[in-house]
């Protein structure tokens, strides 16, 4: 397993950190956390200046053709930054969704301009009772003359509020426990109600809900598969660079404790004097940098291998290993800090919530530990 950056990645890590830098300070992240949307869109237009909304896609499309690699590195650096844009759905779901099940002509029109900044999307497909399970949806796409018609309820819609389509998931009548199929639903649809929430750490959320909402003939994403085993693969690469994220979170939470060990003083003698202290603060560095390392392998193994199981067995397990240094981290960062730690007067405490997000995200610790020994007895028996 070779890990040594190609040029073309340095290139990518030195221009997000110069962006994180110069537009992610303190105080213009929390201007734009007070933003409507969650985010600022002249930040996102400057994603796509960047070239940063095409990794994902192929060429073809006006995609770089790049990988789980290139994302976990813009994801490391956007996670130290704290960055609030919509990167995760609208380029990292749905826009991932519109590649793999999309007919030609759906990927035309809407890709390039996901690549441009010009269209955002929302990722809708779980629903009040599902916990991490993707095969459990209840809402109910009809077809009739007219097109179809959608009803049913969505939770916690990343950034559904800033998105002009939601790509929404249903039960197709009759399919009997298969026949998942996606859904373009323009934000202004009749039968569509948000409601929308601040997201812990920054960013939006909304409830979805579905009254009978009219859609177009062509409105069905794709020519009629089965997009169960797609929702798999997508949502694993999604964990792969949401566990990037994490990583660059963590090292943001370090540094910031790192730092201020050296000058607060406690009996006339910095913090960071202590011995004790500094054995928290190495365990802390190495628990970043195994974060780090396991990103990494795991960004390496999905980009590299196109079997399912591996796919899933990568992501989980670095779910898991992140997850759990994730938390190790953060409550000994926050407690170094002492009650402050908390508060939204320092940044540290927004990097908490968002870990706490992390967790969350996509099945919890304990549910990718139990997923990943499934998958790994399975996986010995073939």
């Amino acid at each position: 397993m070779d890990l040594t950056p190609s040029e073309a990645q340095q290139m990518l890590r030195h221009s997000a950190q110069r962006f994180i830098t110069e537009h992610c300070e303190p105080a213009a992240r929390r201007h734009a956390m007070q933003d409507p949307m969650g985010f600022k869109r002249e930040n996102w237009r400057k994603f796509a200046d960047l070239g940063w909304l095409g990794p994902p896609f192929p060429e073809d499309v006006g995609g770089f053709g790049g990988g789980p690699v290139e994302v976990a590195i813009l994801m490391e650096e956007f996670g130290r930054g704290l960055a609030t844009e919509p990167y995760l759905s609208t380029v990292l779901l749905a826009g991932a969704l519109v590649a793999e099940c999309g007919t030609e002509e759906q990927q035309k029109g809407l890709l390039p301009a996901i690549i441009n900044g010009e269209r955002l999307l929302s990722f809708a497909h779980y629903e009040s009772d599902a916990r991490a399970g993707l095969s459990e949806v209840h809402t109910v796409a009809q077809a009739d003359n007219h097109g179809w018609t959608l009803h049913g309820r969505k939770i916690a819609v990343l950034d559904a509020v800033s998105a002009d389509v939601h790509m929404v998931s249903a039960r197709l009548p009759g399919a009997q426990g298969a026949g998942l199929a996606f859904f373009l639903v323009p934000k202004d649809a009749a039968g569509v109600t948000l409601r929308d929430a601040p997201r812990l750490g920054g960013g939006r959320v909304a409830e979805l809900t579905f009254d009978q909402a009219r859609l177009v003939p062509d409105a069905r994403l794709g020519t009629g598969a089965d997009v169960l085993p797609t929702i798999q693969s997508v949502v694993d690469r999604a964990i792969v660079a949401l566990s990037a994220e994490a990583a660059g979170m963590m090292r943001s939470m370090f540094d910031a404790t790192l730092d201020y060990t050296k000058v607060r003083k406690q009996f006339g003698r910095p913090l960071a004097a202590n011995q004790v202290i500094r054995h928290r603060l190495a365990d802390m560095y190495v628990e970043c940098e195994e974060a780090r390392a396991m990103a990494a392998r795991a960004a390496l193994l999905v980009g590299a291998n196109t079997d399912s199981t591996q796919r899933a067995l990568a992501a989980s397990g670095a779910k898991v290993k992140i997850g759990r240094c994730a938390r190790n981290v953060a409550e000994q960062a926050v407690q170094l800090h002492g009650a402050m730690g908390v508060t939204d007067e320092l940044d540290l405490g927004l990097y908490f919530k968002r870990l706490l997000v992390f967790e969350a995200l996509f099945g919890s610790v304990d549910y990718h530990v139990q997923r990943h020994a499934e998958l790994f007895g399975n996986s010995r028996t073939e």
